[in-house]
């Protein structure tokens, strides 16, 4: 046991030295992530025209939900989908409720009368559905694309807001940016992980966009307040102590958002998808990033003063 702890404490005291020390090059970490993450959304863009892979109800299409069971499995009816209409975009959701009973959604970026009434001729010609078992949605393009507008330019007035906010707290320049830029390299860099899953971004995606930017403001005004406005103890005690306080309110979040991965309804899913993968890149634009930026800034400024 003493060996252990022996080997724990020599451990935590070289990553205390390497955080404290090499923080400049630690700060090459997040500088990459976020590069990485441009080129990504980069290429999504030149590829398929979007940064993001858009779901029907933000680029259009028809949703049809059934309200009885079929005769074989959701995936197999995506599989038989896919290969009748190999030119199509098909997918199937499964919407679970509180009785346990699983409702089967089938979005599709057919738009037209037609290819709705192909699709369905389809459905009711493989699994015997009436017209009274499903429901037919189709959602306009041009609406999809005007609602998709005004959600970016939400997200937009909420940077606005926020940096607004946030200069006005600490009327100082540079400390303002670092928390601007930390939040936006947290959104730039979810996003890109977020497009190499593979799903199409829903309305309740955007929404957990907008949550993620008060989460990932949140630490950041933790750690540039208790470092900024305190006086107590050295800098690093106080980052520490940010730190601490910190990874306390990460942690408890993930472990909430964790067991909301395991709902079987894929809008609460992806809500909870975006917040997990936001959390763990806030730690590392947080503790890292805006760490460094304020340890420059701080440097610079008692430079400034021995001068």
């Amino acid at each position: 046991m003493e060996e252990k702890s022996s080997f724990f404490k020599r451990t935590k005291k070289t990553l205390c030295r390497v955080y404290e020390n090499h923080y400049k090059k630690l700060m090459l970490l997040p500088t990459l992530l976020v590069i990485l993450a441009l080129v990504q959304i980069g290429i999504q863009y030149a590829t398929t025209g979007d940064f993001v892979h858009k779901g029907i109800s933000l680029k259009g299409g028809s949703t049809i939900t059934l309200a009885q069971t079929l005769p074989f499995s959701p995936a197999e009816l995506e599989n038989r989908l896919h290969a009748a209409f190999p030119n199509g975009e098909v997918q199937i959701r499964t919407l679970s409720t509180l009785g346990g009973k699983e409702t089967i959604v089938i979005e599709s970026n057919a738009q037209s009368k037609d290819a709705v009434a192909a699709l369905l001729a389809f459905l009711q010609q493989e699994s015997g559905l009436s017209p009274e078992d499903y429901s037919v949605e189709i959602v306009n393009p041009a609406l999809g694309n005007s609602f998709f507008r005004q959600a970016l330019s939400a997200l937009g007035a909420a940077f606005l807001l926020m940096g607004i906010a946030v200069l006005l707290y600490f009327r100082v320049l540079i400390p303002s940016l670092a928390v601007i830029l930390a939040a936006f390299s947290d959104i730039v860099v979810t996003l890109a992980i977020f497009n190499l899953t593979g799903q199409p971004l829903s309305t309740a995606g955007i929404a957990a966009f907008l949550m993620l930017i008060g989460y990932s403001v949140d630490t950041d005004i933790l750690l540039s307040s208790r470092v900024l406005k305190r006086m107590d103890g050295s800098v690093m005690d106080r980052i520490y102590g940010a730190i601490r306080t910190g990874l306390t309110m990460t942690g408890t979040t993930l472990a909430a958002v964790a067991i909301g991965l395991f709902v079987r309804n894929d809008t609460v899913h992806q809500i909870m998808l975006i917040i997990f993968i936001g959390l763990f890149v806030d730690m590392i634009m947080t503790w890292i990033q805006n760490v460094g930026l304020l340890r420059l800034h701080l440097e610079r400024k008692e430079k400034a003063k021995q001068s």
